[in-house]
This record gives structure tokens, C-alpha cells and sequence, in this order.
């Protein structure tokens, strides 16, 4: 029963091609440069997105790049009432050449796939996904911003479109792509952090659905980010929900651990046990870290480890990484049974040489020998 209920929703049963209907109206160049200056992060758009639909019957069809637009919806539309929805979060790069780059499409496409599975929704072909970036970004160039450490920042993102007030996977979805500049995440410089650690309350349990990347994840972990403010701090870090002692995640972020310092640092990152997104970032400085010569390692860490090892210097320092900031360094860590600094409460010098080396990648100021760029085409 169940594996008949999802025939048909595999990502390899369509092929989708984007219709193209350009814009009627463009942002004046000057009006869009002002813009770029200073877009903050999520507030503007670029002047097209990328739909297309998906039903049972039909599977994928109706894929058009066209104006950015209001989606229109029913109240009775089920995403509204039973959350059934996902996105991605990956972001284009003005290159030193003027060329224009995205960072590992291919992953983001997998984990948006993954994602899919898991809230009952249609698998987006991995083609589609990129194909879908390759128009937009293609059309909406203009937008990618050449200012340092500036991007287009593009969110793709799938919910359940059916009018329908019965609790069962939709019958309908609709996917969206949209484009937005952001500036950089430290205009003033990299600065760390100080985190909430929540033994209150739980991002995801075991079975749950915290590998994926659905809105849901994030809308309960708003009452804890809000206390982690009450406490004076900048994030709430994730414990398991089982015991409260493992530590899982930063807000929306992946954590790493610097042991030791210089050549024989060792990193390690909370390993992936179905509660923890696995980051594209994260995937990426596990490879940068053994190519820069760091011992890296999968693990656990428990809260009592990083206390006493913070205070004895055998913990060098603690980041956070992700799409939006790349590498914040978090400087201290606060719980209902005490605070203490991390290293010298300073961006360590492991953590900047990951940063650098992950950012000179994305603007193609060092050669990426890993393919992780993917060139976006465009008209000449």
C-alpha cells in the first residue's frame, strides 16, 4: 500500500524543461546598482522565478521561468494547515572573471530530493533543480552583486498545493525558485558568537524529521532562539532530545570542534544520526579540512566534554557553518548550569583558514579541484 501510494514520484520519471517568458518590466540599472550596494538579506528579489507543478496523474509539467509574481492561494490549500513543504538554500557567486558561479548545485539538489522523501512530496529531478538555476540566474545576471563576500542567494522550495482539508500527502505541488542578493553576513567583520545551549526544548528526535529541510524544523525552534535572547545570547546550540547531553546543531547551522592547534589540529563535527541536517558547508570543510592537512573526524561531543575542554586549552576553538554566513566562530557558551569562553573568546586561526580557503573556492580566486563551482551559461 504504501509503496503504490508514491509510484510515479520518483525524481528519474520525467524529463522537465522551462519555459522562458521574460519579464515585461526591468528594475532601471540604476535603481538596481543602489540596490546592490546595500540588499541586506532576504528583503529584495531578482525579477523572475522558476514554477512548475506536479499532480498524480500528470506528474511534473507546466515548468516556466517568468515575472516574479504573489502566488495565489486557497485557504484551503494544505500546505497552510498541514506543513507539508520544503526548500533549499544555496547561493550564486560573481567570480574574479565576471563569470558567475554557483556553489554545488548537484548537492543541494540531492538533499532537496531527500528532503522530499521524507514529507511525502514528488522528487524534483536532480536536472530540473539545476536547470531550473541555470535559467533564472541566467535572466537575472544583473542581480548577482560583485561587492566582497556579496551573492545571489537562491531559494528553492516545494509545498503541497491541493485544496484539501484531509491529512494525506498532497495530490498536488507546487515548486517555486526565487533569487535574492544578500550582502555580507559580518558587514563589520567576522565576530563570534555566544549560545544558549537549550536543555528546554528539542529540535528533532530520533525518526523525526530533523535530516530534512522542511519549515517546520525551524518554526519550533523560535520559542528556544527567543529564550537563547532572554539569556543574552546571540544562537541557541541543539542538544539530543534523548539525553540533553549530545551536542547537535547551532540554530540552522552545522558545529565543528578544533582540538589542538597548528599542523596537528583535529576537527571534529557531530556526526550524522538522522536528527542533524546534513549540511552542503559542512560537507565541504570536512574535504577542505584533509586537504589543508587537519586530522577530521565524525563524532560526538558531549556538553561536559566541551566545558572541560575548553577550560584545560585542549579545545582551540568551536564554529558554526552554513550557507548564509559560511564559518561563524562562536566565542562562548552559556547553559542553566554555567558560561564559559571558548579559546581566547576570538575567531581562531584554523577556523579563518577553513573560511578563507572555502570562500577563495566560491569566487574563483583559487582553483576549484573538487568541481564544486557549477558556471552558470549565459547569453552573450
Amino acid at each position: 500500500m504504501f509503496a503504490s501510494h508514491f509510484k510515479g514520484m520518483s525524481a528519474a520519471t520525467v524529463g522537465i524543461r522551462f519555459k522562458v517568458t521574460p519579464a515585461a518590466k526591468r528594475q532601471p540599472a540604476a535603481e538596481r546598482e543602489r540596490i546592490l550596494a546595500n540588499p541586506g538579506f532576504g528583503k529584495v528579489f531578482s525579477e523572475h522565478m522558476a514554477v512548475a507543478s506536479w499532480d498524480r496523474s500528470r506528474g511534473w509539467h507546466d515548468a516556466e521561468v517568468l515575472q516574479y509574481a504573489p502566488i495565489p492561494l486557497d485557504p484551503g490549500t494544505s500546505v497552510l494547515h498541514y506543513a507539508q513543504a520544503v526548500f533549499e538554500g544555496l547561493k550564486a557567486y560573481r567570480q574574479q572573471d565576471g563569470r558567475i558561479a554557483v556553489f554545488r548545485p548537484e548537492a543541494n539538489a540531492a538533499r532537496f530530493r531527500r528532503s522530499a522523501r521524507r514529507l511525502a512530496l514528488p522528487e524534483l529531478p536532480d536536472q530540473a533543480f539545476v536547470d531550473a538555476i541555470d535559467v533564472l540566474v541566467g535572466l537575472d545576471a544583473d542581480w548577482v552583486p560583485s561587492g566582497p563576500e556579496h551573492s545571489l542567494y537562491l531559494r528553492p522550495f516545494m509545498f503541497a498545493s491541493e485544496v484539501n482539508l484531509t491529512v494525506h500527502p498532497s495530490d498536488a505541488v507546487t515548486f517555486v525558485l526565487i533569487a535574492s542578493p544578500s550582502a555580507s553576513y559580518f558587514p563589520t567583520g567576522v565576530k563570534p558568537v555566544t549560545v544558549w545551549l537549550s536543555e528546554d526544548f528539542s529540535r528533532a528526535a530520533p525518526g523525526g524529521t530533523g535530516a530534512a529541510k522542511t519549515g517546520g524544523n525551524y518554526a519550533g525552534s523560535l520559542l528556544a532562539q527567543a529564550q537563547a535572547a532572554e539569556q543574552g545570547c546571540d544562537q541557541v546550540v541543539w542538544l539530543d532530545a534523548i539525553e540533553h547531553r549530545w551536542v547537535e546543531e547551532m540554530g540552522g547551522m552545522n558545529l565543528f570542534f578544533v582540538f589542538g592547534s597548528g599542523a596537528t589540529a583535529r576537527l571534529v563535527t557531530p556526526e550524522l544520526t538522522g536528527t542533524l541536517l546534513p549540511g552542503i558547508t559542512r560537507d565541504a570543510l570536512l574535504t577542505l579540512g584533509k586537504d589543508l592537512g587537519y586530522e577530521v573526524e565524525e563524532g560526538r561531543i558531549s556538553v561536559e566534554q566541551w566545558r572541560a575542554e575548553s577550560a584545560d586549552g585542549s579545545l582551540g576553538a568551536v564554529f558554526a557553518c552554513g550557507t548564509a554566513a559560511v564559518i561563524t566562530p562562536v566565542g562562548a557558551a552559556k547553559s542553566a548550569r554555567g558560561s564559559w569562553a571558548v579559546g581566547d573568546g576570538k575567531p581562531g586561526a584554523i577556523t579563518m583558514r577553513l573560511r578563507q580557503a572555502l570562500v577563495d573556492i566560491q569566487r574563483g580566486a583559487a582553483p576549484d579541484v573538487h568541481g564544486w563551482m557549477h558556471a552558470i551559461p549565459l547569453a552573450d
